[in-house]
């Protein structure tokens, strides 16, 4: 299977932000250890990251024309306010799930709050890097 991973805002600083919550590994640590899952088994990996919304659609809408099999997505702080990428991902062949590094929904009020959410078929939080994978793994069940 053939995966796009897209990461939103901030992501690009893991490692350095708020480490105690998302942990010590850079987004580079992310995708190497997503990078070797997949080729154990198979799979094909490619990686994005963007702090812009439109950006991030552009990404998605990318990863219909390249006729991906799935996509792994962590919006970041767009995950409680665009709707827009709720609607590329609605308006894509690719089933998304949403990733989240932290167990957001025992976070902030406004954490526990995604409207990208329901444009994807699961979301998955509170498994640090581990969630990127399982993600893989949900979609690959899903075939």
């Amino acid at each position: 299977m053939k995966f796009k991973v897209i990461n939103g805002p901030n992501l690009n600083f893991l490692g350095i932000r708020e480490p105690d919550i998302y942990g010590q590994l850079t987004l580079a640590d992310i995708n190497d250890k997503i990078a070797t899952f997949a080729k154990e088994n198979d799979h094909e990996a490619s990686f994005f990251q963007s702090n812009s919304e439109g950006e991030i659609i552009d990404a998605i809408q990318a990863a219909h024309h390249e006729n991906f099999d799935g996509i792994i997505i962590n919006p970041g702080a767009y995950t409680h306010y665009s709707y827009a990428i709720h609607d590329a991902l609605k308006s894509v062949t690719p089933p998304a799930v949403e990733i989240h590094l932290s167990a957001v929904h025992t976070r902030e009020e406004f954490r526990k709050i995604s409207v990208t959410a329901p444009a994807c078929v699961g979301q998955i939080s509170g498994f640090g890097a581990d969630g990127y994978i399982l993600g893989m793994i949900a979609l690959e069940r899903r075939q």
